[in-house]
This record gives C-alpha cells, structure tokens and sequence, in this order.
C-alpha cells in the first residue's frame, strides 16, 4: 500500500491512472470490521481503492470529543494493507483547512432534523470535509456505512445538487454479535457499559413503538436524545454516561 500525504502527489498520481475506476472510502481512523467490509466491496468494484483517513475537527461539536477520538494509525495502515488497499491517503489538518474553515458547505433542510438539531454545525463539518475529499481523490464511487443514515442521505444529496460526476454508495452497517453497530466510539465503553449498550440494538429492532423503546431505555439508564421513524427507518441516539452512541434499522425488518 502507497500512503500519500500530500494533495499534489496524489494528483500526479490520478493523472497516471485517469482511466481506471477509483473506489474511495473516506473515514477518521481506528478502524474496524465495518471498515474492512468497505473496503472489501471497493476492490471487487473498481481497479484501485483509496481510503483517507482525517479526524476532522469542524464536525466535533466539544474539544473533548475531538481529543478523546481514538487513534491507532499503525494497527490502521496493518488493517488496510491486509485487506489489500491501493493508497492510504493521509493529510494534516493544515492541508485540508488552509483557509482556516472560512469556506464551508451548508445544507438547509435535512440537516436541520435530528443529529443536526442535536450537534449543530455537525453536517457543515461533515459536508465540507467530504467535498475537499471527493474533489481531491476524484473517484467513480465512494462507500459509506449506513449506521450514520442521516449523514449518507445528505452526502447523496449534495453529490447530486453540486452535480459531481461520482456515485455515492450505501452500505449495510457491521454489528457486534450482541447486536451493537461498531464505532470507532465503542472503545471508550467500559465492560459495564459495553453490556448496557446491546440493549439499544435490541430495543430498536422490537416491535415496541418509539415512545416506549424511549421509555425501556430510559429505565435501563440512557439518555435518549431521539428514537423516531421516518425515511422508511426507525433512528435513534442515546448516551451512556458522557458516550453518545447512533442506529438505526430498516422498518420493514422490525420484529
């Protein structure tokens, strides 16, 4: 695997390869299963796969959660390497926000609902980030994890409203045999915390209705920011303690 840390370099190197189909995964690192399934459907798709990987400081709505983010770089380029990935692309946060953020991407509808309500600026972050990375690496596809649901309908949507000649595609999440989506986040549970968390999956996937998975989970101890349904799924975000944690489920496979 090539590692590419600067924007010319990987552009010289695009140039050489203008005729093969780049399937693209962009992410912050820490790597998982989720990840590897990424990238494994890339390489059956295209000729050469990329994965970036930036923690990206505009879409952390606290300091703290930015700080506590995860990294592991070197278990992430062994990861990546085993699973026969082509280019590692690998900025600073110099490279990617010389103008100091000034220039930002805004969607004014669909990221207003949910996750935007609750992290607000999260999806100017989000979006931004992912126009600098589709404009660099030029791909035909770019892969995405539907556990963040909301942030792939907005990806999809800018990609067709800025007329970017790419397709976004969505993939089914990875779960825990508990249940439990991986995140990059799951590190910071502990054991304890790690048992409690299974039943947000679980209650998601029943056919209780929103107002008393609220309820369940509340009792059990969670913070519920939101369980609804809407855009054919049923969503949710809770915190355990000062860890927040997302899901979502396709309603036609609830129980």
């Amino acid at each position: 695997m090539n590692i590419v840390t600067d924007i010319r370099a990987w552009q010289s190197i695009r140039e050489n390869c203008a005729t093969k189909k780049i399937g693209f995964i962009p992410t912050m690192g820490y790597l998982h299963a989720g990840h590897a399934s990424l990238c494994e459907r890339a390489r059956r798709e295209n000729d050469i796969t990329v994965v970036s990987i930036f923690v990206n400081p505009p879409q952390f709505n606290q300091s703290k959660d930015f700080n506590l983010y995860p990294r592991a770089i070197e278990e992430d380029i062994a990861l990546l390497t085993s699973h026969r990935v082509d280019y590692l692309f690998l900025p600073d946060e110099q490279t990617m926000y010389h103008d100091h953020y000034e220039v930002q991407v805004t969607e004014n509808a669909l990221s207003k609902e949910l996750e935007g309500a609750y992290r607000p600026g999260h999806f100017n972050g989000v979006l931004t980030i992912v126009l600098k990375l589709l404009n660099i690496i030029q791909p035909l596809h770019a892969y995405f994890g539907e556990k963040d649901y909301q942030q792939f309908m907005l990806i999809k949507k800018m990609v067709s409203a800025l007329f970017l000649p790419l397709h976004i595609i969505g993939c089914e999440t990875i779960r825990a045999e508990d249940g439990l989506a991986l995140s990059s986040r799951n590190v910071r549970l502990n054991a304890m915390q790690r048992e409690k968390a299974a039943h947000f999956p679980k209650l998601l996937h029943s056919d209780l209705s929103p107002a008393k998975i609220t309820e369940q989970l509340q009792s059990l101890g969670f913070k519920v920011d939101y369980i609804v349904e809407q855009w054919g799924r049923r969503l949710g975000a809770v915190w355990l303690d000062e860890i927040r944690l997302i899901d979502n489920m396709l309603l036609r496979t609830i129980r």
